[in-house]
């Protein structure tokens, strides 16, 4: 069945869909910017979880916009400072819901930590392991990420 035979057997049906029970669901819906978005986010709280150094919760909305920052050349130098996000920081927490729901991380309470499960490296190995410019910017974004972190490091150093 193609999709124009489809609506042809439903108008001559004459189904009836009561809209109150669609209407309840249009809130859990995702809007068009969030879902070219979202799966960038997730790939990359997906490269932070499973890098040596976990992140902390707290901090995964910034190093997410800073490792964004750093590799990305449309934001180096940029006066819009992507780190300090409030949006980039709503999307990443519903795209750690995300993938907390769907068993690739885990948000360990007591440390604070984002740990990620078997499920969750087969999905990042497999997008990093490809010859195509995502594995070549999430290889860049990891390596940012690292780089962030050891710039945090020396600064605690210095202090």
């Amino acid at each position: 069945m193609n999709f124009d035979s489809f609506f042809e057997k439903v108008k001559q049906s004459q189904a009836i869909i009561e809209m109150d029970q669609l209407s309840t669901y249009e809130t859990s819906l995702l809007n068009n910017e969030a879902l070219f978005q979202l799966p960038l986010i997730s790939l990359i709280v997906l490269l932070l979880a499973k890098d040596r150094r976990k992140p902390y919760v707290s901090e995964i909305g910034q190093l997410v916009g800073e490792s964004i920052e750093d590799s990305m050349y449309g934001f180096k130098g940029s006066s819009q400072h992507i780190g300090w996000s409030a949006n980039l920081r709503i999307r990443t927490v519903k795209a750690i819901s995300f993938l907390e729901q769907k068993n690739m991380i885990i948000v360990e309470n007591r440390k604070g930590r984002v740990q990620i499960t078997e499920l969750g490296k087969k999905v990042i190995n497999h997008a990093v392991s490809k010859d195509d410019n995502l594995a070549w910017n999430l290889t860049k974004i990891s390596r940012s990420y690292r780089n962030i972190c050891v710039s945090k490091q020396l600064d605690m150093e210095l202090q």
